[in-house]
């Protein structure tokens, strides 16, 4: 059993104030804030209870540890001797969902989270105490924010118990891993799927210019477009923004996911900030910049729709985030050695995968996997695409007939598509699965769920009619038996349209893949 939790906070807080002698008291520290955007600096007068009281020219102030980082020979030593699940990986995931998660875990125990930030560059610590704070240890959970690689690089290296990665793992580093002892790290019991991020082309809140091309933003991030005017918008210079451009797995997602194959040279006047955060306040704060962000990091920006290279415009909210219909996004995951038998640190990862995380992903502007009803318009963008669809009587007919069947059901988000080049559902389409059960056994009897099967391009288009149909029937077969009775007041049924309404490119594999689903239409009894 370890220490009370009175007595703990001898370990972080008080032992680290008698550990300073009384000279170094009167030194000067910085206090910088965990996104860059403001430092204080002044006499560190004391820290007691994770809190930093320095005395400024403006006076004393007290901040929380949490909230920044001392830098300074008289800032305390933070870091502990013990940790009971260590995490590290994306910075994204480690800033700006991990804290949430961590006090969210505790909740679930009946324990309180003490959390600090240690003098490593976005690392945090986090004490866990039982009985809301005023029982014994818990656990210590140590947060280390970098990058995916560096994750990967640590529990490859057995330094960490969970990677956080804003990518999914490299066939080098699945390899790697294996070859180190620590199992199939594909395996859904070592993959755990966290939430999706979607990659948000932002702009000042007072500029009108809603929707680019591909083209258009082509132009912009490599210099040729130099003021809005040419895109349509004021006259006024366009400023980019960027984010840690070299290494940075955010930029590798924007460059491949905007311009292809496209060799590309970014425009050497953009403006350099250090992360997500100093993205969204340099837009908010200058009327020409653009930059690209996380979901969770818009922060009162406008939001931008892009139109890819076939012409489908993409809307960065979060239902075509859901549906993985918006091609600027990316799942977030947490990696485990199947060798690491560390029971507290599978114990954290049931929690960050369950439904009782819903709302802690919401509150920090991540997308979760909750299922979204959304009514099919016909004047939506889909349904005007269908209208002018192209192609002989068979594809026009088709179109139509789905026109008709959208009029009379709303979709959900749940959606569903098969590893490549299987038949198997793929790792994503597992956890919805079970969602849209829960979410179906809500609904009032006599609901009429649609299972709606699509393809890509390729072949003749009979064929993937049929390849379509198959395979919403099989989905739907897979929810019945899943569900057993618990569904048995709803009528399940499967039609399938084959390539129409694409909601990628079929030019790439990407876009191909994002076409090959089965969609979930509702309709409530009359």
């Amino acid at each position: 059993m370890k220490t009370p939790g009175n007595a703990r906070r001898l370990g972080i807080a008080t032992a680290a104030i008698m550990a300073m002698a009384s000279s170094a008291l009167a030194q000067q520290v910085t206090l910088r804030s965990s996104d860059g955007t403001v430092n204080m600096t002044g006499d560190l007068v004391s820290f007691e209870n994770n809190t930093y009281t320095i005395q400024t020219l403006l006076g004393p102030l007290r901040v929380q540890a949490s909230r920044v980082t001392c830098s300074g020979d008289a800032c305390p030593d933070l870091s502990v001797a013990e940790v009971d699940i260590a995490i590290s990986g994306s910075e994204e995931i480690g800033a700006g969902l991990m804290p949430l998660l961590v006090e969210g875990f505790a909740g679930s125990k009946d324990a309180a989270a003490d959390i600090g930030n240690t003098a490593v560059q976005g690392q945090f610590v986090a004490q866990l105490v039982e009985d809301q704070g005023f029982g014994n240890d818990l656990a210590t959970i140590q947060v280390t924010g970098s990058s995916a690689s560096a994750g990967i690089a640590d529990l490859l290296a057995g330094q960490s118990d969970i990677a956080m990665a804003s990518r999914r793992l490299a066939a080098q580093e699945a390899t790697a891993l294996r070859d180190a002892g620590a199992g199939d790290m594909l395996d859904p019991s070592q993959e755990h799927i966290l939430a999706v991020d979607s990659l948000i082309v932002v702009v000042h809140p007072d500029n009108p210019v809603s929707t680019l091309d591909v083209r258009q933003l082509f132009g912009i991030y490599s210099g040729a477009v130099s003021n809005w005017a040419q895109v349509g918008g004021p006259n006024l210079p366009v400023q980019v923004v960027l984010r840690n451009i070299v290494g940075s797995d955010r930029q590798d997602a924007f460059e491949s996911s905007f311009f292809g194959s496209a060799d590309i040279s970014l425009t050497p006047n953009a403006e350099i900030v250090p992360n997500s955060n100093a993205v969204a306040q340099f837009v908010n704060e200058n009327p020409g910049a653009i930059g690209v962000v996380g979901y969770a990091f818009q922060r009162g920006a406008n939001t931008i729709n892009i139109i890819n290279q076939c012409g489908i415009t993409m809307i960065p909210d979060a239902f075509s985030a859901k549906t993985e219909e918006y091609g600027l996004q990316r799942r977030l995951y947490l990696y485990t050695r199947g060798d690491n038998q560390n029971p507290q640190a599978r114990d954290f990862i049931q929690y960050a995968t369950s439904d009782e995380v819903d709302g802690v992903l919401r509150k920090a502007g991540f997308i979760g996997f909750s299922v979204d009803r959304r009514e099919q318009s016909t004047s939506d963008l889909r349904a005007v695409a269908l209208l002018n669809t192209d192609g002989g009587p068979i594809e026009q007919q088709t179109a139509q007939r789905m026109l008709g069947q959208m009029r009379d059901f709303d979709r959900l988000s749940a959606t569903f598509r098969f590893r490549t080049g299987s038949s198997e559902l793929d790792e994503r389409a597992r956890i919805d699965k079970f969602r849209l059960i829960d979410y179906l056994a809500t609904q009032p009897a006599g609901s009429e769920v649609l299972f709606v099967g699509f393809t890509d391009s390729v072949g003749r288009f009979e064929n993937n009619l049929n390849l379509a149909e198959r395979r919403a029937a099989q989905v739907a077969a897979e929810v019945a038996a899943s569900a057993g009775n618990r569904l048995s007041a709803i009528t399940l049924s499967s039609v399938g349209y084959g390539e129409v309404a694409p909601s990628g490119c079929n030019e790439s594999d990407q876009g191909r893949r994002i076409n090959r689903r089965v969609e979930v239409w509702i309709k409530s009894p009359a």
